[in-house]
């Protein structure tokens, strides 16, 4: 049985048999198309992921792309190691502490720093997919590309989705003509069923299919992204070829620990999502929430007051670990949580939400990010089981506005928190040169206490990834939902105004009793996407959010 385990660069678990078939489900019928036709050539699944990865930069551009950066867990079938890449973006060499403030010293309006230069990171994609093909790769590195290439030369069509993030950038664009470019058709967004071709972006995917990784961080491409963000029409700033030349991707330590009879793994710093997430689900465990199921507004209650004690921990202490003492084993120290967890009642809030002080923890004062929601999770599972489960961004919608070679550049650096000091103390997530900002993306997959995988979960949407992940787990596992339903459920997520329900779901139901229970509740529209899978009856069932034009697909 497995107990606990943390830090460390793999964590082993019982290998389990071969699976008769493989499955793929991104949050776009055409980057699984891209998965499936990788899997059917004899790809592994990080082969079918890397495929998905690429072909979501083409058709879902406003998401993620390998202009920005991501974050998989690997669960290996024949070993029984799980893994953790970090392809984080990292600020460029010239960005310092003060690169969000205006003239006289105040945090800059997350507007004004968001399109153009300033909130450009180093992209980490396209190193992460080497380093994770070279691990478990099975095809040749140029066969992955030919899905996403297809698609940016021959051509795809507008989707609502895609054409809603079009509409809300619109007014942006104006000071980005390239990007409106190939984007827009007669001066205004594309509409839905356009069919759009990106040959630049053909044109550098072959050639780094051709070459290697080397193609995106050295040579032409290189300086293409230098020139344009070092001349950006809004926020220009210095980001060199030195810069691209000098990123890696890292294995860092995946984190788990138990919920009940089961161990929950994600990613570790700089991603905030499972120290959170395991931090929300240990809070509520002592609670029956099986008995309490889905219909009841004390287990939303305990949902709610567990998130905001785990994300008040999390603004406080989250961060890159290569520059800042971060408590994981603390944070999720169990004598700790269930501390925290005892002061959460069953029929009335709390009403304060403050960071506690986790074993190990440094004294540090606590700053409140602004990720903004966007991202795609994806996930494949090939015949031998096993698993590649991603979470990859490029930050708001369209990132920084950018384009660089026909594929967007992110604006990951405002992910970073803007005031670089709070009460005369240095921010744990305050910007740094080379420093990767703290994620919300919590790619996850669930042990049974057997050590088989069973589930496996990520999201999009900025904070409230974390969410809607622990929301996933506990719909999946204390009330026995599908995986399609249980992304599927209602969000209950908090701003600085109280709680949020999200709106057009069942949630909606919960504002009156939270309201008596003494939450002050709005209700609206979250943003949210998700993408699952399942072991059911011995074969993995996927799921894609019912919010997204996503599906899956199996051999």
């Amino acid at each position: 049985m497995i107990k606990r385990f943390l830090l460390t660069f793999a964590l082993f678990i019982l290998p389990y048999p071969v699976l008769a078939q493989g499955i793929v489900t991104s949050a776009d019928p055409r980057a699984s198309d891209a998965g499936l036709e990788i899997l059917h050539k004899g790809g592994s699944a990080t082969d079918a992921a890397m495929a998905m990865m690429l072909a979501l930069t083409v058709v879902e551009p406003q998401s993620s792309g390998i202009g920005g950066g991501g974050f998989l867990i690997h669960h290996h079938a024949s070993t029984g190691l799980v893994d953790t890449i970090d392809g984080r973006e990292t600020a460029p060499a010239a960005a310092t502490p003060t690169r969000f403030l205006d003239a006289q010293g105040k945090p800059l309006p997350f507007m004004e720093a968001w399109p153009g230069g300033y909130s450009v990171g180093v992209p980490g994609n396209v190193a992460l997919m080497a380093k994770a093909h070279g691990k478990w790769g099975k095809l040749p590195w140029a066969d992955l590309f030919a899905p996403a290439i297809k698609l940016a030369e021959d051509g795809y069509d507008v989707t609502p989705r895609l054409f809603n993030s079009l509409s809300n950038v619109q007014k942006i664009w104006t000071d980005f003509p390239a990007i409106q470019k190939l984007y827009w058709k007669d001066g205004a967004p594309a509409p839905v069923g356009t069919h759009i071709r990106n040959p630049a972006l053909a044109k550098i995917l072959r050639e780094i299919a051709a070459e290697g990784p080397s193609a995106f961080y050295s040579g032409a491409n290189a300086e293409a992204i230098a020139t344009i963000v070092s001349n950006a029409p809004k926020n220009p700033v210095p980001l060199t070829a030195e810069d691209l030349a000098g990123y890696q991707a890292k294995d860092r330590a995946p984190v788990c620990g138990p919920y009940r009879q089961y161990t929950i793994c994600g990613m570790g710093p700089p991603s905030s999502g499972a120290t959170t997430v395991l931090q929300i689900l240990e809070m509520v465990e002592r609670f029956d929430m099986r008995k309490l199921g889905k219909d009841s507004p004390v287990a939303w209650h305990l949902i709610a007051e567990a998130m905001r004690l785990a994300y008040a921990d999390r603004e406080k202490y989250l961060g890159d670990r290569d520059f800042v003492d971060v408590p994981v084993a603390g944070l999720i120290d169990p004598a700790y949580v269930k501390a925290r967890s005892r002061l959460l009642s069953p029929t009335k809030t709390l009403g304060n939400y403050e960071a506690g002080t986790p074993p190990g923890a440094k004294p540090r004062t606590a700053a409140l990010t602004s990720e903004v929601a966007g991202t795609t999770h994806f996930i494949a599972i090939d015949r031998d089981g096993d698993i590649a489960s991603m979470t990859s961004t490029v930050e708001s919608a369209f990132g920084s506005q950018l384009l660089a070679n026909g594929y967007v550049l992110n604006n990951e650096l405002t992910d970073f928190t803007f005031a670089p000091e709070k009460d005369g103390a240095p921010v744990a997530n305050r910007v740094e040169a080379g420093k990767r900002p703290m994620s919300s993306m919590s790619p996850t997959i669930v042990y049974d206490a057997q050590g088989k995988p069973v589930f496996t979960v990520g999201a999009a949407g900025g904070a409230t990834i974390i969410m809607q992940v622990a929301k996933a787990l506990i719909a999946r596992l204390d009330w026995d939902m599908s995986p399609r339903d249980a992304i599927g459920l209602g969000l209950i997520y908090f701003n600085s105004q109280g709680l949020i329900l999200e709106q057009g779901t069942t949630l909606e139901t919960m504002k009156a009793p939270l309201e008596a229970m003494g939450h002050k509740v709005n209700i609206a529209k979250l943003g949210l996407k998700a993408n699952a899978a399942a072991l059911e009856d011995g074969h993995w069932v996927g799921a894609a959010d019912p919010r997204s034009p996503g599906e899956s697909r199996t051999e």
